[in-house]
């Protein structure tokens, strides 16, 4: 057999489409695609963007409730700020918080209203919403220790992105 048309005879045995669908033993079956799924991201008008994990069975928070939640707060690049649970023991410590603009940050507050008992979120808070001043909760202890020694990590806090992962334990109706 000549060296084209042996050349034309395998293009046309092996990247033929066609010849594959006729002799399937020379191609392998299609599994059937099925669509993944995919955890949908809501935009709020200020920015924040919220990520239901989990829907909560329990009573919904409204503004003006208080609501004891656990949480793991990370700046939008990864680095860890604080979290209420204990990455080596497990054991936690939850915080209750005012659903109230002026005592905690606005954008954890527009994540919170709205959850449910047992409910699990993950929100991405912009600056705009985040910490603008330095009276607003949650604020951990540790982070206000190296405050005090450095206006230059407060800055960083404020001007930052940050990653809440948010579950609330109980809401109480003020």
């Amino acid at each position: 057999m000549e060296k084209g048309s042996r050349r034309l005879l395998i293009k046309f045995v092996i990247v033929n489409p066609f010849f594959l669908n006729l002799c399937p033993a020379f191609g392998a079956p299609l599994q059937e695609m099925k669509e993944p799924e995919v955890t949908r991201t809501q935009k709020l008008a200020s920015g924040v963007r919220i990520q239901d994990i989990i829907e909560g069975e329990g009573p919904e928070a409204h503004e003006g409730n208080q609501v004891k939640i656990n949480y793991v707060c990370r700046r939008s690049n990864g680095y860890f700020v604080h979290s209420t649970i204990d990455q080596f023991s497990g054991e936690s410590s939850p915080i209750i918080l005012p659903l109230d603009e002026k005592q905690i940050i606005k954008g954890l507050k527009e994540v919170l209203v709205g959850m449910k008992v047992g409910g699990k979120r993950r929100a991405l808070i912009p600056p705009s919403v985040g910490y603008v001043n330095d009276s607003l909760k949650p604020i951990p202890d540790e982070v206000w220790h190296f405050v005090v020694s450095s206006s230059l990590l407060i800055l960083k806090l404020f001007r930052v992105s940050l990653v809440y992962e948010i579950v609330v334990i109980k809401v109480t109706i003020i």
